[in-house]
Parts: C-alpha cells; structure tokens; sequence
C-alpha cells in the first residue's frame, strides 16, 4: 500500500471571508478555553466539587441531546444564521453570570440553567463550524490546519488568561470577558460575505431531516466505521486521560509540572497543524491513522512514571499525532460530502466522537477507585495502537481518496 504525499503549493488563504472566520473560530476557542477554570475555582469555592460537576454535566447533556438538530437546522436556515444565534444566546448566559458575581454570590439554580442553555446554545453552533470552512477556504485542508494551531493556542492561553484574570479581577472579570469573546465571534460571522445557499427543498420536517442526515452518514462506510472506532477510543483513551492523567502526574511531580505537559501538548498540537498544511496524502485518512499512532505516547509516557522532559517529549508527539488526524478528518468530511446535507452529517459525527468521550470521562474516576490508574493508562496506551490499527484495516478507510480542490486539475 502506497500513500503518495504531495507538498502544498502556496495560495491566497488569508481572504477577508477567512480572516473573519478564522477570528470568530479564535475567539470563541478562547472563551470555551476559559471555561472549565473558572468553573473549577468559582464554582468549587461556592458550591463545592459537587456544583462543578454538576454544572460541567448540565452543559454537556444538551450538547449531546440537541446537536444533531443543530445539524437540521443550519442545513434549512444556513450555518451562518444558527452560529449567529447561537453565540447571541451565550452571550446573554455568560453576561447574566458576569452580573451575578459582581453583584453578589450566584445561586446553583442559576449556574445550572445558564450552563444548560449554554450548553444547548454550543449544539446549534458546533455543525456549522464545518460546513462553513468550504465557503470561507477554496482549500480546506490549510484552513483546517491554520484553525488547528488557533485551537492549540487557545487551549494553552486560555486557560492561564483564566487564571490571572480570577486573581486580579475575580470570576466576574473572567465571564464577562468570556461574554465578550462570542460577541465579537457573532459579530465576525455577520461580516462573512457567502455565496448564495440553495435551500433545503420540501417543507420542514424534523425527524425527515434527521432520516436523511442518518441515511447520508450511514451511505459513507468510511464514516461510520471511523465514528465507530473513535466511540471505543473516546471511551478507553481520551475520555479518561484528563482526570487520570491530571491527577497522577500532580501527584508526582505537581500541578506546575502538569501545565509544562499541558505546554507540550500543545507546542504538539501547533506543529501537527503546520505539517497538516503542508503534506497532502492521496489517501488522508491511511495517512492520518499512521499518524495516530504516536497518541499513544501520552498515555504511556504518564503511566511509565518518566521524568517531566520525557513526559513533555511524549505529550509533544502526541499533540503532533492528534493535530494531524484531526485536519485529515475534518478535510475528508468537509470534501466528500454535499454541501446541502453537509451539517447534518457533521452532527452525527460529532455526537457518535463526543459520545464516547463522555462516557469515559464518567467512568474514569470510578473505575481508578478500583484499579490502578496506571493500568488504565496503559490499557489505554494499547487500545491508541488497537485503534490506527483497525483505522488502517478497514477497506472503506484505506480507499479514500482526497478529493480534488475546487478549481483544481487534480
């Protein structure tokens, strides 16, 4: 089996449909960076590790619930518009919050019915955020990985801006800020200028549009069978990772040490994207597999006990594995399949992948309560090397092609 590489050749990406696009992604990560920190310490110190959990969970749950009409309704009204009310909603969630610290101590109830509105609100915007890359990008693949490396620095800035904003300022500061960032992310999608869409035809049905997303995503073998693997992966490997990795290195070698991990990480992530740019596999999903393999270096760097610059080293080959998949996976979706149905299919996707990290997430601490977490972290080593594995014997997966650039001879 042969997977020819081709090097990117450079083009006109940073257009002004991109350049606001690309600031409405950044943005809006940053905020979603934000969050779980000043949950954590704002909510842990009122409402306890109970609270915490239970507003993460009340957000999470609407997410899975709604996302795939998310998917329906940005394939009828357009992507753009649900992204739009989306972020105007969390705008208002987080704005309500911010007013609820300054002015005094938030009750549960309201932190619980923000996060789900939030949470609801995250469901109606995560389908679009595919299906408007082909319109603001004539080449995907270099915009899937240059919003890589923002997601990257993000997940590294976000959470120390988090931080130092809850010392100086306290958590009112940090949601109004967070408040602020979908602002200007609703405000850069509005200035999107986007090809005329052709509407969905028929009256609307729901549960129609449900069936045909469900009918698009199961016609694709190729699809279908990665989401199914990723379930199992999402389970056993990235879904227990940050609570078992989080709490074993910090007890070993402390919480500053697991934010260099975290920093190499991403300078992982960073570099993954920029080679993501660059490399064009005839076959990206055998090449993003491959790749995929050295995921399995962050689970067993931690449950091997290395040193902190081995451990780093690690989670940097790790973040490149993830980086590259990523920007092959979404590439490959955002190329094979119909604009018309595109955020329908993406629903699926997402909630098959979210799914499966949820549950291990959820089981993660219960299950370290009866076997060793480095156990858990090895297992999860060897299901990383399980799941490239079955990634690359799976016919459909190993027949992909990558689809031609629009206006390319290729």
């Amino acid at each position: 089996m042969r997977t020819a590489l081709l090097v990117a050749t450079p083009d006109r990406l940073w257009t002004r449909n991109f350049t606001l696009y690309f600031g409405a992604r950044a943005v809006s990560l940053l905020g979603d960076a934000m969050l779980p920190v000043v949950t954590a310490l704002a909510v842990g110190a009122i409402h306890g590790v109970s609270g915490v959990g239970s507003v993460l969970a009340v957000w999470t749950a609407p997410f899975v619930l709604f996302v795939l009409f998310g998917g329906v309704f940005a394939d009828r009204v357009g992507a753009r518009t649900m992204m739009v009310g989306a972020d105007a909603v969390r705008l208002g969630t987080q704005s309500v919050v911010a007013v609820a610290f300054f002015t005094g101590t938030p009750p549960l109830w309201l932190l619980l019915a923000t996060s789900f509105l939030a949470g609801a609100a995250a469901a109606m915007f995560q389908p679009g955020v595919n299906g408007l890359v082909p319109l603001v990008a004539e080449d995907p693949q270099r915009a899937n990985g240059t919003l890589k490396i923002a997601d990257a620095a993000t997940q590294v800035g976000g959470p120390v801006l988090a931080g130092v904003l809850m010392v100086l300022a306290g958590a009112g500061t940090v949601y109004a800020v967070d408040a602020a960032t979908f602002l200007l992310s609703g405000l850069c999608l509005v200035f999107l200028r986007l090809p005329g869409r052709t509407p969905v035809a028929g009256p609307l049905s729901v549960w129609g549009d449900l069936r045909r997303g469900w009918s698009e995503f199961r016609s694709r073998a190729w699809m279908w069978s990665v989401i199914l693997i990723w379930v199992f992966f999402g389970m056993l490997v990235f879904g227990p990772y940050v609570p078992l990795g989080s709490r074993l290195i910090g007890e070993r070698l402390g919480d500053v040490a697991f934010a260099w991990v975290m920093a190499g990480l991403g300078a992982g992530t960073v570099l993954g994207g920029l080679i993501a740019i660059r490399l064009r596999p005839a076959r990206p999903l055998v090449a993003g597999g491959i790749a995929m393999s050295g995921f399995a270096c962050i689970p067993l760097s931690v449950a091997l006990e290395l040193p902190l610059p081995l451990l780093m080293a690690g989670h940097l080959v790790g973040g490149m594995a993830w980086a590259f998949w990523s920007v092959m996976w979404s590439t490959s979706v955002q190329t094979q399949v119909a604009p018309d149905v595109l955020n329908r299919v993406t629903a699926y996707e997402v909630a098959g992948s979210v799914s499966g990290v949820a549950v291990g997430q959820a089981l993660a601490g219960p299950v370290a309560e009866i076997v060793d977490p480095r156990e858990l972290l090895l297992l999860s080593g060897a299901v990383s090397v399980a799941v490239c594995a079955a990634l690359l014997l799976t016919p459909a997966v190993r027949g992909l092609r990558r689809a031609p650039l629009r206006g390319s001879a290729e």
